[in-house]
């Protein structure tokens, strides 16, 4: 399988192209924005943006929140450093592993901000994730679509219309460049965050196993509406340098924030994706599917960064990609799914030239939070076919 000449992404990768040296085309974003990206200008651009927004609400900006790394940061740069007030809005997936909340406590009183959260029903979830998993070979339909369209209406009901997210889409795939500016909207919702089904999309497929209004939290508000509001939906990473390491060395200051082990994750990337109790079955997923894991991903963001060298990268690649996440477990349990049932339907959506080998897999090592993870037993009397179409 060919991987980038710099990096160690793959071409299975999503989104990604080589150039006739065969590097990547996120390898190039990255050059980029190291070299010909005027930081102070888009900073000074920044500040031109907020103006009209600053004061003249009850918020002057939303921060969608999980409480890892990226969302973190926002909040505590949108507080200190641009000195605005947000309402800080949190999409509970389902996942939230129990040690984060101290995380967002603190976070939370340090920062003096408010805070709403909204939890959809387990139960629309539950179908939800077992669709997407048949139709996408990812059950994270429900968290991709909730996080951005539910945002997205809380912006309409406190009537803020300015939103920032995290980094730029450029800075690990190439769905857009630094060159864009991309705006957070339903273009962006649609080519990059919802795998290419809508929430009527969902109601199709769902044959009636849910009502329309039980998916409105999914469902990206009418365009006529946000116009009406005059909503900006901005990436910070557009605007400020985007350097994960740098950020997380400033909340571990500044906010006491604390990393986590994570299934499939070196320990010393101890602070990525430590907010989702079943991330390490979403990059298995991924490992399945396309041949490479989040410590792939990690590497690649070192290597790119001049902090690591492509040999290391593949050492960390071997050693830590995929593995059989223990919690593999507990999602059959929330699926009623069984391990050959998860398999044939993870390997429908192998991506060319891949080809994942079961019977070669590893065990990967138990979190030593696991048993705090939910593990409430929903019947499910009525559970469909793993089947598309059934």
């Amino acid at each position: 399988m060919k991987s980038c000449a710099k990096c160690l992404i793959p071409e299975t990768a999503e989104a990604t192209t080589f150039d006739e040296t065969g590097t990547c085309s996120v390898c190039r974003q990255i050059e980029f924005k190291e070299e010909r990206v005027d930081w102070v200008d888009r900073r000074n651009q920044l500040e031109e943006l907020i103006a009209p927004f600053r004061g003249k609400g009850l918020y002057d900006c939303i921060v969608p929140f999980s409480g890892g790394k990226d969302s973190t940061y926002q909040a505590w740069y949108i507080v200190k450093e641009l000195k605005l007030k947000p309402l800080i809005v949190r999409f509970d997936h389902g996942f939230y592993r129990p040690q984060l909340e101290n995380n967002n406590k603190r976070t939370f009183k340090t920062l003096g901000v408010d805070v709403t959260q909204f939890t959809p029903s387990w139960h629309i979830v539950r179908e939800l994730m077992l669709e997407s998993m048949k139709r996408r070979g990812d059950f994270c339909w429900h968290c991709h679509t909730g996080i951005y369209a539910h945002t997205m209406q809380i912006a309409l009901r406190y009537e803020t219309p300015l939103l920032f997210w995290g980094e730029s889409l450029a800075e690990y795939q190439s769905f857009y460049t630094y060159e864009e500016m991309e705006e957070v909207d339903e273009k962006r919702f649609n080519r990059a965050m919802n795998l290419g089904m809508t929430a009527d999309d969902m109601f199709e497929f769902l044959g009636g196993r849910v009502s329309k209004r039980d998916l409105y939290p999914f469902a990206y508000p009418a365009r006529k509406e946000l116009k009406k509001l005059g909503v900006r939906s901005v990436c910070l990473g557009n605007y400020i340098k985007w350097d994960t390491k740098k950020q997380v060395e400033i909340i571990k200051r500044e906010l006491g924030w604390k990393g986590a082990p994570v299934e499939g994750i070196p320990g010393e990337f101890d602070y990525e994706k430590i907010e989702c109790h079943m991330q390490g079955i979403r990059d298995y997923l991924k490992y399945i599917k396309r041949g490479f894991g989040r410590t792939n991903h990690l590497a690649n963001i070192e290597i790119r960064n001049s902090r690591m060298d492509r040999e290391e990268g593949e050492r960390l690649q071997r050693k830590f990609d995929g593995k059989r996440p223990p919690s593999l477990d507990i999602f059959l349990e929330y699926l009623h799914m069984t391990e050959d049932e998860f398999y044939e339907i993870a390997m429908r959506h192998q991506i060319d030239p891949h080809r994942f080998q079961p019977n070669q897999v590893e065990s990967g090592p138990r979190m030593p939070d696991m048993d705090q993870w939910d593990r409430t037993d929903v019947p499910w009397l009525d559970r469909p076919s793993t089947k598309i179409g059934e």
